[in-house]
């Protein structure tokens, strides 16, 4: 199957006024924009050698190298929706996300800074 194509944009621009109130956007608007972001970043770095998942809301392959097809993945990145959401606007680096321990991160393709924010 296809990876979704991008097509909630105002769920980003809603995500982000939430966050210049200091506010935490709301479930729906998380779910929403989550998954606008991952299919943005999957577009933007087709391949198939990083798992990105933002549970329980999505989860997506990325990035040029190993297909990977069974079991765990060598490289993956997990971390929750707000931080997610933080990283692919630009509002929190992924080093940082890291460095926190608001991001989880194995294998040696693993470091999405490169491609935040989306």
């Amino acid at each position: 199957m296809p990876p979704r194509r991008p097509v909630d944009p105002e769920s980003v621009t809603e995500t982000e006024a939430a966050f210049d109130r200091d506010e935490t956007p709301d479930k729906d608007v998380q779910r929403r924009a989550t998954r606008h972001l991952l299919a943005v970043l999957a577009e933007k770095v087709p391949g198939h050698a990083v798992e990105v998942r933002v549970p329980p809301y999505g989860a997506i392959q990325c990035g040029e190298g190993p297909r990977h097809t069974r079991g765990t993945p060598p490289n993956v990145v997990e971390t929750d929706p707000v931080t997610w959401l933080l990283m692919a606007t630009g509002r929190l680096t992924f080093a940082d996300g890291y460095a926190q321990g608001k991001v989880s991160a194995s294998g040696n393709r693993a470091d999405l800074s490169d491609w935040l924010p989306v």
